[in-house]
């Protein structure tokens, strides 16, 4: 067995917090593909919804790698998979395939039978929504990634887990990811009617919401930006896509690098709750606004570990 694949042999998962943007989930690819991937790694299966950042994780993995259903509607035909012959200098290495979108065209089986030729022939196959074609493989990735709330890595083995497991805990968890994404927007929002822009803080994550992280401490009135989030939530305004980098409430424009990660309507939101006072983390010295979808107990509490 290689020596990178040994490394990997006792790895059962992973868990990341599933990013709200763009070149934030691009980042956790690449940082994946350093982590976990292995060179000898020929199935690599992606289950979760649409719109949940499946193609930008791999766009982060596999960069310039040619995806076969490109977000701006090029889709690559005939889909390159169905027709390896040769094996030669020139040929490509690795394929994309989308399952449920390429179902549409080709029966399974076929699909399936595609997949294993490339592997006998050396290649690697990326694979999204893995867990529609796991029946009909007969067998499971090398590495299977779940993307829901969190991102979940994980190196199956015969005893497990099966795409299906991982499928319903992403489907299950990708509601909250939308609405921390939306409410984290409106945050967004209204700080910059207050004159306090994008550039005045960095974004990380919380489990259950959102943090912004100044730079400098800001003037803001927690109370009142809390009370802004949820009466637009209360309006029930429609959310929607504009283009690759804006969202609209209702009419106004809001720039967002994820504008497909978001609830139909600011009332799919739970209330948000703003912690009341700007914490200082201790190591970096940034200011912290702590925001979460539903109450807080216990801020100590936030990131406990679901078993």
């Amino acid at each position: 067995m290689p020596y990178s694949a040994r490394m990997q042999k006792s790895h059962l998962y992973s868990i990341f917090f599933a990013p709200r943007g763009n070149e934030r989930m691009a980042d956790l690819g690449m940082q994946i593909a350093q982590q976990y991937l292995s060179p000898f790694d020929k199935i690599i299966g992606l289950v979760g919804v649409a719109g949940s950042g499946k193609s930008m994780i791999i766009k982060g993995m596999f960069p310039g790698l040619e995806l076969t259903n490109d977000d701006e509607g090029v889709n690559v035909r005939p889909l390159p998979l169905l027709n390896i012959e040769d094996t030669g200098f020139y040929t490509a290495h690795t394929y994309h395939v989308d399952i449920r979108f390429e179902s549409a065209f080709v029966q399974l089986h076929e699909l399936a039978e595609a997949i294993l030729f490339a592997v006998s022939k050396g290649k690697r196959v990326i694979v999204e929504h893995f867990d529609l074609i796991y029946d009909q493989l007969g067998r499971n990735a090398h590495l299977l990634i779940g993307i829901g709330e969190e991102v979940i890595i994980t190196r199956p083995t015969l005893f497990g887990p099966r795409p299906q497991e991982i499928t319903e805990i992403v489907f299950k968890s990708v509601t909250s990811r939308l609405m921390v994404h939306t409410a984290e927007d409106m945050c967004e929002h209204f700080l910059e009617k207050q004159g306090i822009g994008k550039h005045l803080y960095e974004h990380a994550d919380v489990r259950n919401g959102f943090i912004l992280s100044f730079f400098s401490k800001p003037e803001i009135d927690l109370e009142a930006l809390e009370e802004q989030i949820n009466e637009l939530i209360q309006e029930d305004v429609p959310v929607s896509y504009a283009d690759e980098n804006h969202i609209l409430f209702g009419e106004e424009l809001h720039s967002c690098t994820g504008p497909r990660m978001h609830v139909r309507s600011t009332g799919d939101v739970e209330k948000v709750t703003l912690i009341k006072e700007l914490l200082k983390e201790p190591i970096t010295d940034l200011f912290l606004l702590i925001g979460v979808v539903g109450e807080i107990d216990d801020l100590n509490d936030i990131n406990h570990i679901v078993l």
